[in-house]
């Protein structure tokens, strides 16, 4: 990254990375050591500055107002353009780069060397189904890899390969360019692959609600929470198993993949993309439940409240959700130790 002021990596006048790292013109950006940004838990995106004892957190909305930026302005667009990368990472700071979904598509985090060898030996076998003509949607793991160890499937997929070639218009000989057709959607498909795992986490969780909803089914001061706890977590995992099904389907016609690999890698990253903007807040969530159990107690009373107030702003219809909040029962602000600009 070159520094400010630096003229290397410069074009017309405008440093090279003026639209990939976070700068802003306005000096109050740099006057806060510990300035950063994230979002809130309704997904409004903030500045966050310590002021003594205590967070400073301000909207952008109002920062715009505040020091009067132009929509078109320099630190306008900025402002817009971290609250779009804010969908991606947990925090930003002045100076850091904006996440690569925004600049370049490809994933600001990375996958296990697992996930790329199971997008792998899915797209493979999808491959080899098309030759025999008995095409399969693969979505049990254990089945994959043991199906890659069968010498027959094996020879197949040489076989397949070839044909694959023919059929693109390549000629047979041309085989290793359908290889490398696969090994890029294969890096795509693991980070769908990477995200399955965290999905596989969240099934957990509904498993301990549905339990928790049986434990709780004859307490009337907790069985009408419960109970919405237990359907909204059902909601969720709706959701996401409909973004995993999608994707499926699309691998299941590999052919039409391989024709179309461009436009097959933004589907898949588009997706990718939604998922992991979904998944962000889990990942506290997950965290927190792997040491809840299915047992009566207080603590785990406060973890279903707390899981309410995560899942219905998220996952309640809005016309629910509404008459909720107006009931009052939206998520208390804190008492103290946050001030709201």
């Amino acid at each position: 990254m070159a520094a400010v002021g630096d003229d290397k990596g410069k074009k017309g006048g405008k440093s090279a990375d003026e639209d990939t790292v976070i700068r802003f013109d306005h000096k109050f950006f740099s006057s806060f050591e510990d300035l950063y940004f994230r979002m809130t838990d309704s997904g409004e995106p903030v500045a966050v500055i310590k002021l003594a004892n205590n967070d400073a957190v301000l909207s952008f909305e109002g920062m715009k107002r505040e020091f009067m930026f132009g929509e078109d302005s320099h630190d306008a667009r900025m402002l817009a353009k971290v609250a779009a990368g804010l969908m991606f990472v947990r925090g930003l700071r002045p100076g850091d780069d904006l996440p690569k979904e925004l600049t370049t598509r490809e994933a600001s985090w990375t996958v296990q060397e697992k996930h790329v060898l199971i997008a792998r030996q899915r797209l493979t076998m999808q491959l080899v189904t098309w030759l025999t003509g008995n095409e399969h949607i693969f979505t049990s793991v254990e089945e994959l890899l043991q199906l890659a160890e069968d010498p027959q499937v094996k020879k197949n997929i040489n076989l397949a390969f070839s044909e694959a070639a023919e059929e693109l218009g390549l000629g047979r000989e041309r085989r290793e360019e359908v290889v490398r057709y696969i090994e890029s959607l294969a890096h795509e498909l693991a980070f769908i692959e990477a995200e399955r795992d965290i999905f596989v986490d969240i099934r957990k969780i509904d498993e301990k609600i549905q339990g928790l909803r049986r434990l709780y089914s004859a307490d009337k001061g907790m069985i009408d929470t419960v109970d919405q706890v237990a359907r909204l977590s059902q909601r969720a995992l709706k959701l996401f198993q409909d973004y995993f099904d999608q994707v499926d389907a699309q691998t299941g016609e590999i052919l039409a993949m391989l024709k179309n690999i461009d436009n097959q890698i933004e589907y898949i990253r588009n997706v990718r993309d939604e998922l992991h903007r979904r998944l962000i807040p889990w990942e506290d969530v997950i965290r927190i439940w792997k040491t809840v159990f299915v047992v009566r107690s207080d603590e785990v009373t406060n973890r279903i409240r707390d899981i309410y107030q995560f899942l219905a702003p998220r996952y309640m219809q809005v016309n629910e959700w509404v008459l909720v909040t107006k009931r009052g029962f939206e998520k208390a602000k804190p008492l103290g130790g946050v001030m709201r600009w």
